[in-house]
């Protein structure tokens, strides 16, 4: 047997190495010829925790930019993502996905400090409570659900966010000072799950609360497109069902032309032959939210993106998405 060796790109953070050794656990169950070698990288995104990724052109630029260079250069033949970092609004000449995992669970949950309950936060609609989160989505819901929480900028790695909200750590401002401490977290459980928190999580949203972003508990693995060897083997890892909710979701992305600071959430399901996919856009202040959800056959996804992405186009999407583009 000739051995046939794979590089494959990723982030140094706990989480991302937990999916990518997944990754390659598959790999070499599926091809007992291939030699996996997992190459560690630390994106700008994981050097400047302060700033707001805005300054590094959002999660595409500050967590995947580099590592996609790498692949495009040959140096790497594929590239682990977790799907809700990867820009949808832009295309990428010469890069596709090759996989897909099975999705984990895409909803996002609230993790509480000691001493404070959902409870505490839901009666005083969250006057006087500070919730941690980078995600602007997320900050447009929690002040949809909870009018007079106070939303904070909170950044680092899963563990390391939970261990600042534990030890009642302030964080650091991009233009300089702290805010803080955070009384509660707005985190994916699927990232809590996979450094091992998951006893940490106070309440899960439901879709209906807080739709998930686009993509999010989906990993997705990305190689060159003309790199038939290696999309052979990955193939052999795709999860069919995942795939075609990523071509679902990121199509409504591609059809918005969406930025890294609007508030936008994707989330699909299949049943039987039929995928149902809901969409929404929200302003930054959670005050004005349109939606939009269509079912039609689960292997035409594009197709159902597309409908919902053009619906929501049709309700002024456009407008709150220019509001929250930044000034050039």
């Amino acid at each position: 047997m000739v051995a046939v060796s794979m590089r494959i790109g990723t982030r140094k953070s706990t989480m991302a190495l937990a999916q990518t050794e997944e990754i390659a656990r598959r790999l070499r169950a599926a091809a007992l010829e291939l030699e996996v070698e997992i190459v560690k990288f630390e994106t700008v995104g994981d050097t400047d925790q302060t700033s707001k990724l805005l300054k590094h052109g959002g999660k595409g630029g500050a967590f995947v930019a580099e590592i996609r260079a790498a692949v495009r250069s040959g140096a790497l033949h594929a590239a682990m993502h977790s799907l809700k970092d990867m820009p949808g609004n832009e295309d990428t000449p010469g890069l596709v996905i090759g996989a897909t995992l099975a999705r984990d669970t895409p909803t996002d949950a609230l993790v509480l400090r000691t001493g404070v309950s959902i409870e505490d936060i839901r009666r005083s609609r969250g006057k006087g409570f500070k919730v941690g989160t980078n995600a602007v989505r997320r900050a447009a819901y929690a002040r949809r659900l909870f009018p007079e929480i106070e939303v904070i900028h909170f950044r680092g790695a899963a563990d390391t966010r939970v261990r600042k909200l534990d030890n009642r750590e302030m964080q650091r401002l991009p233009g300089g000072g702290e805010v803080g401490p955070a009384d509660a977290l707005i985190m994916a459980r699927s990232g809590l799950e996979r450094v091992g928190l998951a006893n940490r999580i106070a309440y899960d949203f439901s879709p209906r609360e807080m739709l998930p972003a686009v993509g999010q508990g989906i990993v997705a693995v990305e190689c060159a497109a003309g790199d038939w060897q290696t999309r052979r083997y990955l193939s052999l890892i795709d999860d069919p069902m995942a795939h075609l909710g990523c071509d679902a979701e990121r199509e409504v992305l591609w059809v918005l032309n969406g930025h890294c600071n609007s508030p936008i959430a994707g989330y699909s399901t299949i049943d039987g032959g039929q995928m149902t996919l809901t969409a929404s856009v929200l302003d930054e202040a959670g005050g004005q939210v349109i939606e939009a959800s269509r079912s039609g056959p689960a292997d035409r996804p594009r197709e159902l993106g597309r409908a919902v992405g053009l619906e929501l186009l049709a309700k002024g999407a456009a407008e709150i998405i220019a509001r929250t583009r930044p000034e050039p």
